[in-house]
């Protein structure tokens, strides 16, 4: 009989790549985790692995298992949810991904509600970006992700994973105020001589950003370099650079940029995704409903 935890070890060496990573991740030392697979493969009866320079590549039976890993832990995980489940008291502990302005506008009221009503639930939220963080969600360091997708530029798609949209938001293009610019900014063609300010490359935002530049006929001029959206905000306040910004970074928070519709009138659309095999988990049914509340509430605030 095969060891489940090292089957686990196995299926975690799929994903990360490296002995190193593994330890990491699991806080082991990599002698640990080294020990632990070999032990593993001497119990198969069958070669797992291949060295190629310093990382071990699997072997097409190593692959199964890492396979028949990912359907046990499927079913340990709807076990859980089962059992949750025939419990009259939501509890038990969920692990949320959430990109920034989510964290910013959307996760304060949702995490107040829980606490009212689900004090036994305990909510550990790390920010990530959100296709990285729909990676760790397939990969079971998250329970939850508050992702978001940019028009034309779908989120990364992977197997298990179970998607539900929350609420979209206008992406706008915030210029300089007028005391803060010699001359005043209206347009996209006014913010093509402007110094730019955008997300990390690689990430969708400023793909997207690239772009609708690109589309309006010009190449911008990225000067600033950087994830943290409120330090964008003070770049484009104190006339330093334009962006364009989602709706939802401007809740409860008064600006001096000038906001303008780009063409298209893109819109964001804000979701959240979890492993199918934890649907029917009352914990995560929960915070999707305090989501879908705080959502509609920050929807009612700017329409009103």
């Amino acid at each position: 009989m095969l060891d489940v935890r090292k089957l686990v070890l196995l299926r975690e060496l799929a994903i990360r790549g490296t002995i190193a990573a593994v330890a990491e991740a699991l806080s082991f030392s990599p002698s640990a985790v080294s020990q632990q697979l070999s032990a593993l493969e001497r119990e198969a009866g069958v070669a797992l692995f291949r060295r190629t320079g310093r990382r071990l590549q699997l072997t097409p039976q190593a692959e199964v298992l890492v396979a028949s890993a990912a359907e046990l832990l499927d079913t340990l995980e709807r076990a859980d949810v089962a059992l949750q489940s025939s419990l009259e008291t939501v509890s038990g502990t969920l692990r949320v991904a959430v990109f920034q302005s989510a964290a910013l506008t959307l996760m304060p009221p949702a995490l107040r509600s829980m606490t009212d009503e689900h004090p036994n639930v305990r909510i550990e939220m790390a920010q990530r970006e959100p296709g990285q963080a729909l990676h760790d969600t397939w990969a079971r360091e998250f329970d939850l992700v508050v992702g978001e997708e940019y028009p034309a530029h779908s989120a990364p798609w992977l197997s298990g994973l179970e998607r539900h949209d929350l609420t979209s938001d206008a992406v706008e293009l915030a210029l300089p105020g007028e005391a803060a610019s010699p001359h005043p900014l209206a347009s996209m063609q006014d913010a093509r001589t402007m110094p730019w300010v955008m997300e990390p490359q690689g990430t969708a935002s400023r793909h997207f950003a690239e772009q609708l530049c690109r589309v309006a006929g010009f190449e911008p001029d990225v000067r600033y370099e950087t994830a943290d959206l409120q330090t964008q905000i003070r770049l484009i306040e104190t006339g330093n650079a334009v962006a364009f910004m989602p709706e939802l970074v401007w809740a409860g928070r008064p600006t001096t940029c000038r906001l303008v519709t780009p063409p298209g009138a893109p819109r964001r659309t804000i979701f959240t995704a979890h492993r199918a095999s934890a649907s029917g988990s009352s914990a995560i049914s929960a915070l999707r409903a305090a989501l879908e509340a705080s959502a509609a509430s920050w929807r009612a605030s700017t329409s009103g």
